[in-house]
């Protein structure tokens, strides 16, 4: 089947007739074509977003809601349909694709609401007889490239916000996974959205996303995505003043006290290392534990990890699906045998599964590595697959001062049956999100997501944090006092109006 990109409300293929292929991770499938845009066709869709922006900017943003609630509505009746593409395409298991669509349609209700809400600031003048007040407004064409790792879920981050306060928007869903993003079009276009406001274009990040970010009609770049290519995103949008979302990596860590409840530790670190087959920025590569409760934590670990399945996604035995894709595999295991060369030791797994049908996919062994120093590159990278570091370490502050020492700063959790303690984690942890006896995935649509240090520029996605991404203030002021006021200055001594 051919997916094609979708410009001013009409399917259409690539300029040049060229087309990617896409596969399956976990057996090398082929799912479909896609249509292989060009730079002329990001120009045409850039265009096209710029001419309706006037317009759609003006169409009551309580009707742009409406629109989101029935996509929301939408997602729901397919959301196992859905889910189960996704599993094909991106390979993670199918209940948690479930989750990665129920994200989606959590962060598309969610949104629809700002259509009728969306609030501004209202504040008394420092002069009689004069109002004072604070609006948003869209800041123009947005340019929302995502990865492929939540392809649905971090799609509607972007684009739900976006629309509904009134930007147009070129998407470009990462090349791995861009079928999920044509039905996630397919949804708002079913829905009602208007021809021209939301644009795709499918490609590799090199030309298209490349070609997107330097274009001069983009006004905002949301990107997420490695560190690397968000620095270079970055860059690239300071030649044209653009303004920039940044959503990077994530080096996090699990800290695990002498009294923690080890069955809830134990749950919440296989979670969080494993789920999504470590392919998460908020995945637990280092567990960082102190030396009273090490060996007891790090037995009931291996017993755990050891069972788990790898296998195809569909099949509800599977525990942990395929990495996205072979370079990505190789990538994993390179960083396993440096973490060896530098002295580590692995515990469990540590291998390419290549025995039986998984040797026909993509997938790495579930491992965990000991005898990790703070220092090694296995500490300090991001890896994005299923790999945990043990670092012992022998109080609180040591853990924390590790935990802080990294380039990234998104997630961290702590478990602990000491209310002070967790109080003092809490306090003193630099990273966005922080949990006291949970993993380190889980973020709820309603509040802001981000992280400090590299993972992020400072903005935040979800919540209403999200819509001062995609709008700006402006700031109203309406004298009706009849004569010439001068603010600062127009003011008698004693307080009274001049």
């Amino acid at each position: 089947m051919l997916y094609r990109n979708y410009v001013d409300g009409r399917w259409v293929e690539s300029s040049s007739g060229e087309t990617f292929k896409v596969t399956n991770p976990a057996n090398g499938e082929e799912l479909g074509e896609v249509a292989k845009s060009t730079p002329e066709d990001v120009d045409a869709a850039v265009k096209v977003a710029e001419r309706t922006f006037d317009w759609w900017r003006k169409y009551p943003a309580a009707r742009r809601g409406e629109i989101l609630f029935r996509a929301g509505e939408i997602l729901v009746r397919r959301k196992d349909e859905l889910a189960r593409l996704m599993s094909m395409e991106m390979g993670k298991v199918l209940n948690e694709s479930r989750g990665d669509v129920q994200e989606g349609i959590d962060m598309t209700y969610y949104m629809a609401g700002e259509g009728r809400r969306a609030f501004g600031l209202t504040t008394p003048s420092e002069l009689p007889d004069k109002l004072a007040m604070a609006v948003r407004e869209p800041v123009g064409v947005v340019a929302a490239i995502t990865p492929w790792n939540f392809p649905l879920a971090i799609p509607t981050w972007k684009l739900m916000p976006a629309l509904v306060l009134g930007n147009t928007v070129v998407f470009k869903p990462s090349a791995e996974t861009p079928i999920l993003g044509t039905m996630l079009v397919h949804v708002l276009e079913e829905a009602g959205l208007p021809p021209g406001v939301l644009n795709l274009v499918n490609g590799p990040g090199s030309t298209v996303g490349e070609a997107l970010i330097k274009h001069p009609g983009v006004a905002l770049i949301s990107f997420t995505g490695s560190n690397e290519t968000g620095r270079h995103v970055a860059a690239e949008a300071a030649q044209t003043g653009k303004r920039i979302s940044l959503e990077l990596g994530g080096k996090n860590a699990i800290i695990v006290l002498d009294d923690a409840n080890l069955a809830l530790a134990v749950d919440g670190i296989v979670w969080s290392a494993f789920g999504t087959t470590g392919q998460r920025c908020t995945a637990a590569s280092r567990i960082i534990v102190q030396r009273g409760v090490k060996d007891r934590l790090v037995k009931r670990l291996v017993e755990r990890t050891s069972q788990l399945r790898l296998g195809d996604p569909l099949e509800p035995t599977t525990d942990v699906g395929p990495v996205i894709n072979r370079t990505q595999l190789e990538k994993i295991d390179r960083a396993v045998q440096t973490a060896k060369q530098e002295g580590a030791r692995v515990l469990v797994g540590g291998h390419i599964a290549r025995e039986g049908e998984v040797a026909k996919g993509s997938f790495y062994e579930p491992t965990i590595l000991d005898d990790v120093a703070p220092g090694m590159r296995v500490a300090q990278e991001e890896i994005f697959g299923p790999v945990t570091a043990i670092i012992a370490v022998d109080n609180l502050e040591e853990a924390i001062r590790i935990n802080n020492q990294v380039a990234y700063g998104l997630s961290t959790s702590i478990y602990t049956q000491d209310v002070n303690k967790a109080f003092v984690a809490v306090r003193d942890i630099r990273t966005g999100l922080v949990y006291v006896n949970a993993g380190t995935i889980g973020a709820e649509v309603h509040l802001p997501f981000g992280g400090m240090r590299q993972t992020s520029n400072g903005h935040r996605e979800a919540g209403i944090a999200a819509l001062d991404v995609y709008s700006e203030w402006k700031t109203i002021f309406v004298d009706y006092s009849g004569r010439l006021q001068r603010a600062q200055i127009d003011v008698a001594e004693g307080g009274a109006a001049a």
